[in-house]
């Protein structure tokens, strides 16, 4: 991707120098004109904060004010959250990583079959990508979803190939997957047991990206202050979880994951595989009713009054687009809003972006726009 050399540049390239912009403000402020329209609530949305309650507001009712008083909020929020869906196991932060074989594809691109721990007892298998002459570090991302074929471009599933796209573009990306509990129907991770889960299966996912994330800064060719997280659907509902509650991926793509809770077939967090877990048997999958209840935490979270933007709060500063379809329309905006509001308490805008289209599945428009987002805040060497 190209940028224009500006003005507005030039001005704001000459304020970073001076120590006054760090350079994801310089980038979040010299949007590209394909990017800027996403970064704007439609008209009928633009202020509109919804029922939801705000982030900003302390435990005790008071109000965040400054960059000093988010850092404690941030803490309050995240340790609630924690709380309630179970503390992780350390991080693998020194991982091991074995190469099982290595293809090199048409460009010079070099796909790597590799296996680690994602938990502390359990080995996953990802695809490695490094592109053609890599030689100064390199932005990445870590690409989730069911498998970690679909996003390597492995199998016939269209417009899901993010992994190999976005290094076809000059990014190290990492594809991994649940493909054995996938098989399952199972879906998920669970710890320490299936039979006795200490922390919500959807958590844990998120853990096993953070492992994956310290998988990706181990690599001499990678700049692990530029890795990011995407995915879609399942993988989106995965790639949000990590990013928020991982601050060192730098930015993250949630395609159509459900940002928020509702009660749709495919915003589906009461399921025992992502915030409603409970030990087997479990219930028959679906939309809850009378007769066929959610259990476990998910309730509890309605209950309480709680919602998934308390969660996208936690990325502030760092840059999320939401990739919308079906499920993730123009009205999610009042949720996004709040986390707007977070980054200007920072100092910070154009930091929160969704684009909308009419169906679930992701086409080459949507991620065009996604691929476009991650170069702009990543900028990947060419």
């Amino acid at each position: 991707m190209r940028f224009r050399c500006s003005r507005f540049s030039l001005f704001l390239a000459s304020l970073f120098l001076l120590g006054s912009l760090t350079p994801r403000q310089a980038a979040a402020n010299d949007l590209p004109e394909t990017l800027r329209p996403y970064f704007s609530p439609p008209t009928e949305y633009r202020d509109q904060l919804g029922s939801f309650r705000s982030p900003l507001k302390f435990l005790d009712g008071s109000t965040v004010k400054n960059e000093d008083d988010w850092t404690r909020r941030r803490k309050e929020i995240l340790d609630q959250w924690t709380g309630l869906m179970g503390q992780w196991p350390p991080l693998i932060t020194e991982p091991k990583v074995e190469t099982l074989d290595s293809v090199t594809l048409e460009g010079g691109l070099v796909r790597q079959h590799v296996r680690f721990l994602w938990t502390p007892k359990e080995m996953t298998n990802g695809y490695l990508f490094i592109p053609a002459n890599t030689t100064a570090p390199r932005p990445a991302v870590l690409t989730v979803f069911y498998d970690p074929e679909t996003a390597a471009g492995m199998n016939d599933k269209q417009n899901r190939d993010f992994a190999i796209q976005l290094a076809r573009r000059g990014f190290i990306t990492l594809s991994i997957g649940t493909t054995e509990a996938s098989e399952r129907k199972e879906y998920s991770l669970y710890w320490p047991s299936i039979e006795n889960a200490e922390v919500q299966p959807l958590s844990m996912l998120g853990y096993a990206a953070a492992n994956a994330w310290y998988v990706l800064a181990s690599r001499p060719e990678v700049d692990s202050t530029r890795i990011g997280v995407m995915g879609h659907s399942f993988g989106g509902k995965w790639a949000m979880f990590a990013s928020c509650l991982f601050d060192r991926f730098a930015c993250a793509v949630w395609s159509d994951p459900g940002i928020v809770f509702d009660v749709r077939p495919s915003v589906n967090y009461w399921e025992p595989w992502y915030l409603g877990y409970y030990p087997k048997p479990w219930r028959q999958r679906g939309v809850p009713t009378a007769e066929n209840p959610a259990h476990g935490l998910y309730p509890k979270l309605l209950a309480e009054g709680r919602d998934l933007h308390e969660l996208h709060a936690l990325m502030a500063p760092r840059p999320f687009l939401v990739s919308g379809g079906s499920e993730d329309t123009a009205a999610r905006w009042p949720a996004l809003n709040h986390a707007i509001a977070v980054t200007r308490v920072l100092g910070y805008e154009n930091r929160v972006a969704m684009q909308n289209r009419p169906d679930h599945s992701p086409t080459p428009e949507s991620n065009e726009i996604a691929y476009q987002f991650l170069e702009h805040f990543l900028q990947p060497a060419k």
